[in-house]
């Protein structure tokens, strides 16, 4: 079985691929899986796919930049046509069975050619709202799979879209194996102590953090809280400074890191969280029944984080603090009245575990597969 997965920009196109390749390779350890990304540096998947062990190879496309009357893009007509032309190789090259993208500009060549080609071809939209090369692609591959019911309804638009089914977000080996009690026990935490887990984004979030280290400031005042926060790689250093200006920096129950390593621990242990709404953090979070802070991030495309949050806080799953009102202390207010407030905690949490796919990885396997076989 040879399987070409593509997707990739931010970490959030590049980490369901790999979830999907690592699903298939469990059951088929013969299987040869390359990914496709784009050549520009800045894509997460230069960083993420070899170290994940697989084959990466590019594609020259990129994106549109904003604002798009910018003389920039007059050259994306032309890395339209050469990145299909380079996608029409390595097809013939690698010889794929089946192609699966996962968002991204860069799964648009792979896919579109290996349609034309007569290769079966799939797609994963993670967010609510599809990207620009799921909309671009929504009439010409074999099946789209989503993680929302409500994104089936947004690919049609004003035409057919292809076959759409919700199967949740592909995860990795790690979330929701590990117990609440066991990973309290892992990291020290006494019964009677509620934990606090706080990150925004792998590189972090200017804004988030600035609010943070305030309610951080604010929780030494309560005895039985605790609070992780990771500021980014980023953005640590200057809020390091600023944290340690205040009472949180000399309080061994608040902690600030730059990232998390062992976040499926983590997550596990936390009775309350304060997140970004990508898709992949929504998933993990509903999977394992979290109780959860959102703050959307306003710098994605069509906003689509506030729309992944509103899913759940429309079925009253989550709070949704926007960014936009960090500055008038909304997360403090929110955080507050929901550390005082146990049995809310416990309905949020309940609630978030209705929307998640346990099974989501062994649902786009069948899906898949069906499409090799068929």
């Amino acid at each position: 079985m040879r399987i070409l997965m593509t997707g990739g920009g931010t970490a959030g196109h590049v980490n369901p691929a790999l979830a999907i390749a690592a699903t298939i390779q469990e059951k088929h350890p013969d299987a040869e899986i390359a990914f496709v990304a784009s050549a520009q540096p800045r894509d997460k998947a230069t960083d993420l796919v070899p170290r994940a062990g697989y084959p990466l190879h590019t594609v020259h496309i990129r994106g549109l930049v904003r604002p798009y009357w910018k003389p920039v893009n007059l050259r994306l007509p032309f890395l339209m046509v050469k990145s299909r032309r380079e996608a029409a190789s390595l097809i013939r090259e690698f010889g794929p069975d089946l192609i699966v993208g996962t968002g991204g500009y860069a799964c648009w060549p792979l896919c579109s050619m290996g349609k034309k080609m007569g290769i079966p071809t799939a797609l994963h939209e993670s967010n609510a709202i599809p990207g620009k090369a799921v909309e671009q692609l929504r009439r010409s591959v074999d099946l789209i799979m989503v993680n929302f019911e409500d994104t089936i309804r947004r690919l049609d638009g004003e035409g057919k879209h292809s076959p759409a089914v919700r199967v949740g977000n592909p995860m990795m080996a790690g979330f929701a194996t590990v117990s609440r009690e066991e990973a309290r026990k892992t990291l020290g935490l006494a019964p009677h102590e509620t934990y606090v887990l706080s990150f925004g984004g792998s590189l972090g979030a200017e804004y988030v953090n600035d609010a943070v280290v305030k309610l951080a400031a604010a929780l030494t005042q309560k005895p039985t809280v605790k609070l992780l926060h990771a500021a980014g790689k980023r953005d640590y250093n200057r809020i390091r400074a600023d944290w340690d200006a205040t009472p949180a920096g000399a309080c061994d129950r608040t902690v600030l890191v730059d990232y998390i390593y062992d976040m499926p621990i983590q997550m596990a242990a936390a009775d309350l969280v304060i997140s970004r709404a990508g898709a992949m953090s929504i998933s993990e979070l509903a999977l394992t029944g979290k109780p959860t802070v959102f703050i959307p991030s306003p710098y994605v495309a069509e906003n689509h984080q506030y729309k992944n949050a509103m899913a759940l806080v429309n079925k009253g799953a989550a709070v949704c603090v926007e960014e936009k009102t960090l500055t008038e202390g909304a997360l403090e207010r929110e955080v507050t009245a929901l550390l005082d407030d146990p049995a809310r905690r416990r309905a949020l949490g309940e609630r978030a575990r209705d929307f998640a796919c346990p099974d989501a990885n062994e649902r786009i396997y069948d899906c898949l597969m069906g499409l090799i076989k068929s």
